[in-house]
């Protein structure tokens, strides 16, 4: 196990993801895909192969060289992507700031994991990338996602109209936030 891999249970890890993750979430996302339509944008069917998959992680991992983005995956003890999670967004100088976006397999949803995974994102912000706020958004039904983010540590701040177009239509959702720490920006 690196330092950028963690044990959040016996059988599932948290790590940084990979372009060769491409099958593994391509097939993750498939199952999932009517689980998660209630949250998630209408995605084109090619969202769901590898070759999607790889050009989304193409571009995410882009992002991640340019200081833009830090993608993580849950995988089980068969290193099968379970869930995802990314902080996105990144934003330097007196704002040092990140957006979190996540999902968790429904097989595994209730086991704690996305919290401990969100935990493990803010502890990355706050110690490697340096960051001072974490924000997040959920659709104001998605009751789950906000006591994830209730038990890692966000407040709710306030909620948007029509924030983001999410099962082919405008939805409101609730905004959410984590101060990391009080120091400021460093260089």
């Amino acid at each position: 196990m690196t330092d950028r891999t963690h044990l959040l249970a016996p059988d599932v890890a948290f790590r940084a993801a990979e372009l060769t993750d491409a099958p593994a979430f391509a097939t993750a996302l498939t199952r999932n895909r009517a689980y998660m339509r209630r949250w998630e944008p209408v995605r084109p069917d090619t969202f769901y192969t590898i070759e999607g998959q790889a050009a989304r992680l193409t571009a995410l991992l882009a992002d991640r060289d340019a200081g833009r983005a830090m993608p993580w995956v849950l995988a089980d003890d068969d290193d099968q992507v379970i869930g995802g999670f990314t902080l996105s967004g990144i934003e330097r100088g007196p704002y040092r700031n990140g957006r979190l976006g996540y999902w968790v397999d429904e097989d595994h949803a209730g086991r704690g994991l996305a919290t401990a995974a969100v935990r493990a994102v803010c502890d990355a912000a706050r110690d490697r990338l340096g960051l001072h706020r974490v924000e997040a958004a959920t659709v104001t039904d998605n009751a789950p996602s906000q006591q994830v983010l209730a038990k890692a540590g966000f407040e709710r701040i306030g909620t948007a109209p029509g924030y983001l177009h999410i099962n082919a239509r405008w939805r409101d959702h609730h905004l959410f936030q984590r101060l990391l720490h009080d120091d400021p920006p460093a260089g």
